[in-house]
C-alpha cells in the first residue's frame, strides 16, 4: 500500500496534469455508481432471476418471521412498548434493540421503532452519573435486572444512526424528537472523559470505535463494529461540530479493515488492536466467529452508500468468496482460524457448543455479491445460497431467530436495495 502511495506521488511530480485528471475523473465515477450520490440502490436479488413479487414475498417474510411469527424476538410491553430478545441467551441486548430499529425505519415501520425506542430509553439509558447518555448493554427482560451496567459501543452506534434517519424520514414532530434523541447520545460521548473510567465511544487517539466505552474496552475494537457508512451519516446529519472527525473515523476504520482481514482467505477475528492485529482476551482465543460474521455486510454497505474504498473492497469480496466456496458453498463452517483452519477452541451458542452452517454468516456472505456481482457472475452462487436458506430449527433442535434471524433480514435488505441512506424528506 505504502510502495503504490509512493510511486503515484512520483508519477505525479512528473505527469502531474494527466494523474489530477485520472484522480477527478475516479472521484467523479464513485460519485456518479455510489447510492449517496445516485440515489440508485441495486436489486442483487432481482438481478439474480427472482421476481419484484417474490422478492416482496421474501422480505415480508423474513419480517414476519423475526418480528411477529411464533418464534418472533419482538415482544411488546403494553400499548406503547417493545424490546428485542435473545431468547437463546435470555436477554435484551443494545444490539438487538438497535438493530431492530434500524430494520424498523428502513422498512418505514414507525410503531415497531417508536416501542423498541422508549422501552431502550425507560430501562437501558443512564440518565445520570458517569455514564449519563449510554446504555445498560443487557438486561433480563422478565425480572428487569440489568447483566451489566456497561455499554457495548456498536448499541450505541446503531441507536445514533437509527435515529438520525428517523428524523430524516418522520420529522421530530409526531410524538418523539428522534434528532435530539441523536443528539443527547452525541453530545454526552463528547463529554467523557475518563471521568469514573467512562470514555467516548470512540477511541479519540486512534480515530477508531472502542470494544466498550470504559476502563481497559477503551484500548481496543471488534472489527465488526468498524462501519465507516455509518460515521459518513454523522458527518451529514448530526451537526454537532464534528463532522470533520467523523469522516476522519469512516477513513480510519477503512485503513483498519485492510489490516484486519487476512490478505488470503479476508478472514478477521471477533476482537482486534487498533493495529488490526488479533487482540488476546483470556476468555477465548482469537479467531473469525460470530461477531466477525457482521463485517463482510458492514464493507458491501459502505461500498453501496459511498463507494470510497472501491478497489480494495471488490478484492477482499473475492478473496472471502474464493475461501468459503472451497469450504463448501453449502456447507462451509461458521468459525474459522484467521488462515482459514478449523479452531480447536469452539465458541458457544446458547446451549450448543457445534460448528454448523448458520444462516447469518450465510446471509453476509452473499451482501459481497454486492461489490463484485459486475466483475464475478458466479457471485450469484451465494445470493441462491441466502435465497434458498430457512430460518427454521436444525435437526439437532437448535435455532436461532435472533441473532441468525436479524442478520437474515438484514441481507435480504441489503440485496434487494432496501437498506438505505434515508435522506431529509
Amino acid at each position: 500500500m505504502k510502495i503504490g502511495i509512493s510511486l503515484l506521488m512520483t508519477v505525479a511530480s512528473v505527469y502531474s496534469f494527466p494523474v489530477v485528471a485520472q484522480h477527478k475523473q475516479a472521484k467523479a465515477k464513485t460519485k456518479s455508481t455510489a447510492a449517496f450520490y445516485s440515489g440508485k440502490y441495486r436489486n442483487l436479488l432481482l438481478e439474480a432471476g427472482y421476481s419484484k413479487a417474490e422478492i416482496e414475498q421474501k422480505v415480508n417474510k423474513a419480517f414476519y418471521d423475526v418480528f411477529e411469527g411464533p418464534k418472533r424476538v419482538y415482544f411488546e410491553v403494553n400499548d406503547s412498548m417493545a424490546y428485542v430478545s435473545d431468547v437463546k441467551n435470555h436477554d435484551a441486548r443494545t444490539e438487538g434493540l438497535s438493530y431492530g430499529m434500524m430494520i424498523a425505519v428502513q422498512l418505514n415501520k414507525k410503531d415497531v421503532f417508536d416501542k423498541i425506542w422508549r422501552w431502550s430509553k425507560k430501562y437501558l439509558q443512564h440518565q445520570d452519573g458517569p455514564r449519563q447518555g449510554y446504555f445498560a448493554w443487557s438486561i433480563n427482560p422478565q425480572t428487569m435486572k440489568k447483566n451489566s451496567e456497561g455499554s457495548a459501543s456498536d448499541g450505541e452506534l446503531y441507536f445514533i444512526t437509527s435515529l438520525l434517519f428517523a428524523s430524516n424520514r418522520w420529522g421530530n414532530q409526531t410524538g418523539i424528537n428522534y434528532y435530539a434523541e441523536a443528539r443527547n447520545i452525541l453530545d454526552a460521548m463528547w463529554k467523557k472523559d475518563g471521568t469514573g473510567n467512562v470514555f467516548n465511544l470512540i477511541n479519540t487517539e486512534h480515530k477508531q470505535i472502542s470494544f466498550v466505552p470504559e476502563g481497559n474496552g477503551y484500548t481496543w475494537t471488534d472489527p465488526s463494529y468498524h462501519l465507516p457508512a455509518f460515521y459518513e451519516v454523522w458527518a451529514l446529519y448530526a451537526k454537532d461540530g464534528h463532522e470533520q472527525f467523523y469522516k476522519d473515523c469512516a477513513d480510519t476504520s477503512r485503513a483498519f479493515l485492510h489490516r484486519a482481514c487476512h490478505p488470503v482467505t479476508g478472514l478477521n477475528t471477533d476482537y482486534a488492536d487498533f493495529s488490526g492485529a488479533p487482540h488476546a482476551t483470556r476468555w477465548m482465543p482469537q479467531a473469525f466467529r460470530y461477531d466477525s460474521w457482521r463485517v463482510p455486510m458492514n464493507i458491501a454497505m459502505d461500498y453501496a452508500w459511498f463507494g470510497k474504498d472501491k478497489a480494495w473492497q471488490e478484492d477482499y469480496a473475492n478473496r472471502i468468496q474464493q475461501f468459503l466456496r472451497s469450504k463448501g458453498i453449502s456447507s462451509f463452517d461458521d468459525q474459522f482460524n484467521q488462515d482459514g483452519t478449523t479452531p480447536e477452541y469452539i465458541l458457544q451458542a446458547g446451549d450448543y457448543k457445534k460448528l454448523r452452517h448458520s444462516i447469518g454468516l450465510v446471509g453476509t456472505s452473499a451482501t459481497t455479491a454486492i461489490m463484485n456481482m459486475n466483475k464475478d457472475k458466479t457471485s450469484i452462487d451465494f445470493i441462491h445460497e441466502l435465497w434458498n436458506s430457512k430460518l427454521e430449527p436444525y435437526a439437532d433442535g437448535y435455532f436461532d431467530p435472533y441473532y441468525d434471524g436479524l442478520l437474515y433480514l438484514f441481507s435480504l435488505m441489503h440485496l434487494s436495495g432496501k437498506y438505505q441512506i434515508i435522506k431529509p424528506q
